[in-house]
């Protein structure tokens, strides 16, 4: 199946809003999304699901400070995507690796937050980690983005991407591909994130050095209906 691209019509008029589950999966996941839409003046912002301060053991660093210090990162990484700091940025800060379910109050809440972003921001199109991911967090991220596609009063798309799961079944879904960003410029943002990429911040997740090795296109996909 034939992929369409992002820097074509109809796509390339969409606004998008990028949901992550964690800081370094807007790098890892959406990095040329963010770089391309923020240079055509498409990107809204970047909303965090989570604090990220499940990914340390706590007598290496409190949460407290790994949740300062992970926001500090992530407006690092998205600083060298986009060569600015006016990126809007929103943080929900569910705790890391306890998602809510829908009909919790903090699911609500954040779908309601975030729906009343996406009108205000004229959102056409919410870019999330996919429903198939095995990372609790990642899968709730999922979740949230279709729950604000029904409550948003406006149309709106949501176009999944993997940080951990395998490709989603092509047929089922609309491919969708950005270009390439130059050589080595998502590396270099996701080295911002520091505290999970070495051992700086003390015992706990350290992401494979094969990550670093990651593709200079993004792709999406958008569930087709039945």
């Amino acid at each position: 199946m034939v992929s369409m691209f992002l820097n074509a019509d109809p796509w390339r008029r969409r606004r998008w809003l990028v949901l992550a589950p964690h800081p370094d999966d807007e790098t890892l996941g959406t990095g040329a999304l963010i770089a391309q839409a923020w240079a055509a003046g498409t990107l809204a912002g970047i909303a965090y699901l989570t604090d990220g301060s499940g990914s340390h053991e706590a007598d290496s660093i409190t949460p407290l400070r790994l949740a300062a210090r992970r926001k500090a990162e992530a407006g690092h990484a998205l600083f060298r995507l986009t060569a600015s700091r006016a990126l809007n940025r929103f943080h929900l800060d569910w705790k890391d690796a306890s998602p809510a379910a829908p009909g919790e109050p903090i699911f609500d809440r954040s779908a309601s937050v975030l729906s009343a972003l996406c009108r205000r921001c004229r959102v056409d199109a919410i870019a999330v980690t996919a429903l198939g991911e095995p990372h609790c967090d990642h899968a709730a991220a999922a979740r949230l983005a279709y729950a604000v596609q029904s409550r948003a009063r406006r149309r709106l798309i949501v176009a999944e991407y993997v940080v951990w799961a395998d490709a989603p079944a092509r047929n089922k879904n609309q491919v969708l591909r950005t270009a390439k960003l130059p050589g080595g410029r998502r590396r270099h943002a996701l080295r911002a994130h520091r505290s999970q990429l070495t051992g700086s911040h003390g015992t706990g997740f350290r992401l494979a050095k094969e990550r670093l090795r990651m593709p200079a296109y993004d792709t999406l996909y958008v569930r087709r209906k039945p």
